[in-house]
């Protein structure tokens, strides 16, 4: 696949820590499964209480200052004979400079930190453990693009990376998967592209969204985001001499692409951050000459932008969470500007790519529901032929295209699988693909993403990991089936994969269906009899991932006697299309339900108890944790809510906050009398109510365009009202950044290791 997926990168998308891939060639992004998201600005969001036994915990906050108090101001709001009251409607303020607002945020994060203070020694001290578990002084695995090997460089001490690359020796002209960057004295000189650390100095949010390298390898373009409202400016530079080539680009997506040598083809976005705008820009001319392409009119409609891993075409998507299209550009032809190369039809939706003749469509519809990959001829895009059939029971993900080969990224029973196909030489007729070679993996639930490869090698690189397995990269020879590991991150401090144990196990929902769980815990340190402490974590939204994969901070958990367990709830899109169809619109209930009867079945097997039971959730995710702990707020000892879309009814009835229009498709459109009752019972700040509570730590950014601050500030401000407890509330609200929290990978580390701090906190472990 070569599109960035819109439905993974466009939304309320969970805030797993930022990574970003250098993209290089064709656009194959690194999707957000538990580990990684790109940065290309996106269009989703992210009972017996009196029993609990947080009730009567030492953690009380009668040792604390007071926490704020949020003044009311009654703001009715009817809809179908329903008034709802919103008494704290006054904390939206789209401009995030009201000094009333700001000064209450600041205030509940001053609460915050007293109440932490007592800790504080302790998360500095999981901190510098998190630290020392990384490389600091390390670079990714080298990517062959052209004459050059690509890289990123960390250094010790730095936030940020550098973009960095190496001409490839004469005797490593012709790739193989044993080839080794030379790094001796005798090697090409390094080159510093892009150093991160030097741009980021006067900015206390830096993110670099975009970074691609011209076709003739002597231009570099990147997208550069400096408050984390994911509202990114475009440089070009040259490569060499690191000299800026024209004016930069401002106001536009990370949405990006060379179109030969001399131009850009870019996204922009409407005032309410719906990409709808892709753009000519010739390089070395005004932002103002450049020639519009294509304007999406249709406001539940978003535009995607990618390359074919051939680089002779461009592609233009419009979609929505049902219906996609597609245009196509020939590079080499520029003036024709776009053509269609898949119309619009409700409720088809085709991914696209490039191949000698051929144009290669994953092409999925109501009947064949988890798709299938069909081909036409470029000079005849009417008729098609199917290559890869529709299977009830396998989902294809994705496609990456190849000189030689097809490979498929798909899905069976809940785990991932490549498959690797042999195509006909070019110019001969393409024909059904049968007994594709699988690549095999060790561990029973693991993680696999695409990375980019070269187009005309026989060399797939891909990346794996799984809960005790580190991010991984191989390259894979397609013709000899032979598989080599080019770099495995490093863990110091003594880690042994050994030492822990991932299985995968299977809890009944509400209605019988099965919903899985990856679990994974260090052997020496676990008794599973109830008594150790569990965190689990759900998304279950907008047919996203959480696939099981490693994360170095998380170790701070397991080696304290942790269990770590993902519930892979409907919504999302780990069992195949129907999955996610089954936990979004009128069935979203699925999603919460589905999640508490993982809780009740981890505690059921003695993977823990309701008094050592946390859960923790992003985004859309967060929504599931404000859902779940209105609907069982006795199951949970405490709960971590970053970023939480929670104020679901109100945003749905705005078209003017973004991602509204767009996701009417996903949760429903409250316009409508059915979907205006139905998400009220669930929206988490409409059924907060005056019960008992666990401890539970809200995060937010200030400057967050997916959810806007004030979703959480509500929500918080209303518990504080009328929950019947004294068990720990905090709010934390970043003021300098947004969705995905601060940019620096140890502040990123900081706020692990408080998050980690809270939990323990609220377990007595400290």
């Amino acid at each position: 696949m070569v599109l960035q997926n819109f439905r993974l990168n466009l939304g309320r998308i969970f805030c797993i820590p930022l990574t970003v891939t250098v993209v290089l060639s064709s656009a194959v992004p690194f999707p957000p499964a538990a580990a990684t998201t790109t940065a290309a600005f996106s269009h989703h969001r992210s009972i017996a209480a009196s029993a609990s036994p947080m009730n009567t915990s030492p953690l009380s906050q009668s040792h604390s200052p007071p926490p704020p108090v949020a003044k009311k101001v009654e703001h009715a709001m009817e809809m179908f004979g329903d008034v709802r009251i919103d008494n704290y409607y006054w904390l939206r303020d789209d401009s995030r400079t009201n000094p009333e607002v700001l000064s209450y945020l600041n205030q509940e994060n001053a609460y915050t930190d007293s109440v932490m203070s007592g800790t504080k020694e302790f998360e500095d001290k999981l901190f510098a453990e998190i630290r020392g578990r990384i490389k600091e002084d390390d670079i990714s695995a080298p990517l062959r693009k052209g004459p050059y090997y690509y890289y990123d460089r960390t250094l010790e001490g730095q936030e940020y990376v550098q973009h960095c690359r190496r001409l490839i020796s004469d005797s490593q002209k012709v790739p193989s998967v044993h080839d080794i960057m030379p790094t001796g004295p005798e090697a090409p000189h390094e080159h510093v592209i892009l150093d991160e650390n030097v741009k980021a100095q006067h900015h206390k949010y830096y993110s670099i969204g975009t970074f691609k390298v011209s076709p003739n390898s002597k231009l570099v373009a990147y997208a550069e985001d400096t408050k984390g409202d994911e509202i990114y400016t475009v440089y070009v530079i040259d490569a060499e001499t690191r000299a800026t080539i024209g004016d930069p680009l401002v106001g536009v997506t990370g949405y990006l692409e060379w179109a030969g040598n001399d131009a850009l083809v870019y996204v922009t976005m409407d005032e309410i951050l719906r990409p709808d705008k892709v753009w000519f820009h010739v390089l070395g001319t005004e932002q103002s000459k450049d020639t519009l392409l294509y304007q999406e009119k249709d406001d539940m409609f978003s535009l995607d932008l990618g390359a074919s891993e051939s680089e002779r075409y461009l592609f233009v998507a419009s979609e929505s969470k049902n219906t996609r299209f597609n245009f196509y550009m020939d590079v080499s032809k520029p003036e024709e500007g776009l053509k269609v190369l898949t119309p619009r039809v409700e409720g088809i939706d085709t991914t696209v790519s490039h191949r000698g003749d051929h144009f290669f469509i994953k092409r999925r519809s109501d009947q064949f529901f988890n798709s299938e990959v069909v081909a036409c001829a470029v000079n005849d895009t009417s008729s098609t032929k199917v290559l890869i059939p529709h299977n009830e029971s396998v989902k294809i993900q994705e496609i990456q295209l190849f000189s030689d080969h097809l490979v498929a990224y798909e899905r069976e029973n809940g785990l991932q699988k490549i498959i690797v196909y042999h195509l006909p030489p070019l110019g001969e007729p393409l024909r059904s693909l049968e007994s594709g070679q699988a690549v095999s993996f060790v561990d029973p639930v693991y993680s696999v993403y695409s990375s980019d490869s070269e187009f005309s090698s026989s060399i797939l690189r891909f990346s794996y990991s799984s809960l005790r397995t580190p991010s991984s990269v191989y390259d894979y020879d397609m013709k000899t089936g032979t598989s080599v590991l080019k770099k495995i991150n490093s863990v110091l401090g003594g880690f042994d994969s050994a030492h822990y144990v991932t299985e995968r196990q299977w809890a009944p929902a509400l209605d019988g269906t099965l919903i899985p769980i990856s679990i994974v815990y260090r052997k020496d340190a676990v008794k599973l009899d109830g008594s150790d402490p569990l965190l689990l974590y759900g998304y279950g939204s907008y047919e996203i991932c959480i696939d099981p994969s490693f994360k170095s901070t998380r170790l701070s958990l397991l080696d304290r006697g942790f269990v770590y367990a993902i519930a892979h709830i409907r919504g999302g899109g780990e069992m195949g299309r129907q999955w996610y169809e089954n936990g979004k619109l009128l069935k979203k209930n699925n999603t919460f339900t589905d999640f508490i009867a993982c809780a009740e079945y981890l505690v059921e097997k003695k993977f823990c108890s309701k008094e050592r039971l946390c859960i923790e959730g992003r985004s859309a995710g967060g929504l599931l944790i404000g859902a779940v702990l209105n609907m069982r707020p006795d199951l949970f000892r405490a709960a971590v809510a970053g970023v939480p879309f929670v104020d679901v009814v109100t945003t749905m009835l705005d078209p003017t906050i973004p991602l509204t229009t767009s996701e009417w498709e996903e949760w429903g459109d409250p316009r409508k009398e059915e979907f205006y009752f139905y998400m009220k019972s669930y929206s988490p700040v409409d059924n907060v109510k005056a019960q008992n509570y666990p401890h539970i730590l809200v995060t937010a950014g200030l400057n967050d365009p997916r959810v806007m601050y004030s979703e959480p500030a509500k929500f918080v401000a209303k518990l504080r009202d009328m929950k019947t407890d004294d068990s720990i509330l905090l709010f934390k609200c970043e003021l300098g950044a947004g969705h995905f929290s601060k940019s620096g990978r140890f502040e990123k580390l900081q706020e692990d290791a408080f998050t980690y701090a809270f939990i323990m906190k609220t377990l007595n472990m400290i």
